[in-house]
């Protein structure tokens, strides 16, 4: 008998054991998986963004692996080891052979050799507004609550400041696709870096939080502008960059000033966001909630229920009552009174103000569903531009003389 009881004792302790050594896996793989996101530093890669090989390149021309990222309509930079370049559309007349396509090069930082791995970005340039582009731009460095924040200033004769915030594994140097738009028409343009960038202090964990946390630099530097003489503000921001304008507009002391946002593929479910990244980087389904967890645990963010955690309230539709309204025709009893439809619930966050959100369906970070869903809460104050066959973050890329008409056309009563 105690042989046996020893026996059943042994494989408890051991099945525990098996138990907690599994257990304890399991935290380290969801911490590793949601590095994904929680540590993603500039220029990593999203899915959908595939290695491509140069195969060839002539003046004006290159030849590039064919893959449907290499056949997405527009603009692009082509980032590979220290160089860059600025790819134009697909050129189909080109001679090329079946497993290559050819399109347009218009300008090289560095050097392209046949052989070369590259890959497309939404970052069309590269250095800053002056170097890129040729405008007159000022270096300042901006009061944030952790230290000084490094920004461009481009100066503009209007008192409606844009100012610009890059997203999830960009720098600000994602902005400058549009910077010669904003200039054009003469709005003063405000470029800040935030915690983690390159130059500006680290968050105290050394983590993304989602723009959780990050907005309150956005914060700062809208209370430079208005400092500066910027009368009204309009926030345009990329992927997370997005969900620290929606951050500002609701929590900023200044949210009164904000007359306008512009959101391009904005991250409104943090959670499927890490899900996305992390299964890009290979993670097994089964361990995607343990990231999820891991990510909670280190960031100490809130739940979203992979839904729209920047805005809850759902779109609101009357119903028309079931029951008659007129009395029955072989009755003198009045007709029934008809249900009051139900009041619809508050929403935990003031109404935004006028705002344009840039997505579409082929981006595989954000889900553009959530989108749609914000825009139909507030049909009298958003309004969703489609834009397919574009990547995360890259809305402008795939059209951007329409991105611009459309920009400008939002913009125009706010100058």
């Amino acid at each position: 008998m105690r042989s046996l009881k020893a026996t059943a004792t042994a494989v408890t302790a051991t099945l525990a054991a098996a138990a907690a050594a599994a257990a304890a896996a399991g935290i380290v793989a969801g911490r590793i998986a949601s590095n994904a996101a929680l540590k993603a530093p500039p220029g990593t890669p999203f899915p959908g963004d595939p290695d491509l090989t140069v195969h060839a390149t002539t003046p004006g021309r290159i030849t590039l692996t064919r893959d449907l990222a290499a056949l997405r309509p527009g603009t692009y930079g082509l980032t590979g080891d220290d160089t860059h370049a600025r790819v134009g559309p697909v050129l189909p007349t080109e001679p090329h052979s079946a497993d290559t396509v050819v399109r347009r090069l218009d300008h090289v930082t560095g050097t392209l050799h046949p052989g070369d791995k590259v890959r497309l970005t939404p970052n069309v340039h590269v250095g800053d507004p002056s170097s890129a582009l040729g405008l007159d731009h000022t270096d300042i460095d901006i009061v944030g609550e952790l230290g000084p924040l490094p920004a461009w200033f481009v100066p503009g004769v209007r008192d409606t400041w844009v100012i610009t915030v890059h997203g999830l594994g960009a720098t600000r140097e994602h902005a400058l696709n549009v910077m010669e738009f904003l200039h054009h028409h003469r709005f003063p343009v405000l470029t800040p870096t935030y915690r983690g960038d390159e130059g500006a202090p680290r968050s105290p964990d050394g983590l993304h939080h989602f723009g959780e946390t990050e907005w309150r630099d956005l914060d700062a530097a809208m209370r430079h502008a208005v400092q500066q003489g910027a009368r009204q503000l309009v926030l345009l921001g990329w992927s997370t960059g997005a969900t620290m304008a929606l951050r500002a507009t609701a929590r900023s002391p200044l949210r009164d000033r904000v007359k306008g946002l512009v959101l391009d593929s904005p991250v409104l479910s943090w959670e499927r966001t890490l899900r996305a990244l992390a299964a890009a980087r290979h993670t097994p389904g089964p361990l995607l909630p343990l990231a999820v967890r891991a990510a909670q645990g280190r960031t100490g963010l809130p739940s979203d229920n992979f839904g729209l955690y920047a805005d809850r309230t759902p779109p609101y539709t009357e119903t028309t009552p079931d029951h008659p309204t007129t009395p029955h025709p072989t009755t003198n009893h009045p007709a029934p009174t008809p249900p009051t439809p139900p009041t619809p619930p508050p929403s935990p966050h003031p109404p935004p103000p006028p705002t344009l959100i840039f997505h579409g369906p082929d981006d595989l970070v954000a889900p553009w569903t959530l989108s749609r869903h914000l825009a139909a809460a507030h049909p009298d104050r958003i309004t969703l531009h489609p834009v397919h066959q574009a990547p995360h973050a890259a809305m402008w890329n795939a059209d951007p003389r329409a991105y611009e008409e459309t920009l400008r056309r939002f913009l125009t009563p706010l100058m």
